[in-house]
């Protein structure tokens, strides 16, 4: 298993930007342990509606704050009280903002070292979201707005758990200059057109194949595939049921992934109907089945830490570069932006195709 550091990649171990952390549903009134980032984590949504995220340990002595069920604090449900959590142990109760603000106990001052560390959370589109910033910064872009989401028209994803995967994040990345991936995983045929276009803290991938079994003889299909920074990947898909495929992976150690799968489908009708929702699942499962010969590849190879590229295999070198910039302070990040910034078409498609031999 290799890390962050084998690659090169920058002073952090994990990268800054928005990462999928849980769907809406798995957070309530329980207090919920999970682990990213290299830590310890309690998830857990307050009595406003709102979830939070705070480290997992009490600073007292070193409670796990959501690993008790027998505990009279949980059995009594004081363990969620408003937007407060109270450790099961000795009842200190913490603020969302990670700060003690009850001893119950005790008459005397609360210690100002008595504080939780604490990360910035939004709820969208059935998902938790955090932001990660080992410098702590606050966050200097938003996450997507999935602005179908709420369309009638449009069929909620209903969000697959892939799990954990022992694989670095750099390996998932690579696949959006992966052209040369995509006829003997996927199944393309007669590649039109493979791009990519570097900005800022976006990467795309501007696809047009034929395909096996999702195209027909009325030409190639389209595909618009982007991250938003180092974790959120989209792909819009266009057809009798226009799609957008979300892949979510977050870091849980360095060198390990969880990872999710998603599908919001376009209905004919402008509220979607119980037929329309049976073809998007099928749909949905068409997609996951697609992303799951990616995620085998990935869970039995080894690290590619330094690629053997040759003629047709796309940008990887300049995808790593663009991906650098999470892995370092921010103030570097411009940095490596301006050495990628800009549009890569790879040759060996229609529009691109290989030079000729004089």
């Amino acid at each position: 298993m290799a890390t962050s550091a084998d690659y090169g990649l920058g002073e952090f171990a994990f990268p800054r930007g928005w990462f999928m952390v849980a769907t809406s549903g798995e957070v309530n009134d329980k207090a919920l342990a999970v682990r990213y980032f290299g830590q310890d984590m309690v998830l857990y949504r307050g009595q406003s509606g709102r979830v939070f995220l705070v480290e997992a340990y009490c600073p007292h002595m070193g409670t796990h704050l959501a690993k008790n069920t027998t505990s009279y604090v949980v059995r009594d449900k004081e363990h969620i009280e408003g937007d407060n959590i109270r450790c099961p142990y000795h009842g200190w109760r913490f603020g969302p903002d990670g700060r003690c603000n009850d001893i119950p106990y005790s008459p005397a001052p609360i210690p100002k070292a008595a504080c939780l560390k604490s990360w910035t959370i939004k709820e969208r589109a059935g998902c938790i979201w955090v932001w990660h910033d080992a410098e702590g910064g606050a966050p200097d872009y938003d996450v997507p707005p999935f602005e179908n989401w709420d369309n009638p028209q449009w069929v909620q994803w209903q969000i697959d758990e892939l799990g954990e995967l022992a694989c670095h994040p750099q390996e998932i990345v690579d696949n959006m200059t992966d052209k040369a991936h995509l006829d003997p995983v996927h199944g393309s045929r007669n590649m039109v057109s493979f791009e990519n276009v570097f900005d800022g803290h976006v990467v795309r991938q501007l696809l047009a194949s034929g395909h096996r079994t999702l195209t027909t003889s009325d030409g190639p299909m389209t595909n618009d595939t982007w991250y938003t920074g180092p974790g959120i990947l989209q792909s819009s898909m266009e057809g009798e049921y226009p799609s957008l495929i979300l892949i979510c992976h977050t870091p849980v150690d360095d060198g390990v992934v969880k990872v999710w799968h998603g599908l919001l489908v376009k209905s004919p009708n402008a509220v979607a109907t119980p037929d329309d929702i049976a073809v998007a699942r099928a749909y949905q499962q068409s997609s996951l089945e697609a992303f799951s010969q990616d995620f085998e590849i990935w869970a039995h190879k080894r690290a590619c830490v330094n690629p053997m590229i040759v003629k047709g295999d796309g940008p990887f070198a300049k995808l790593r570069i663009w991906y650098k910039q999470f892995y370092n302070p921010r103030a570097r990040a411009q940095e490596f932006q301006v050495r990628v910034n800009g549009h890569v078409e790879t040759q060996g498609t229609t529009s691109a195709p290989w030079p000729s031999v004089a």
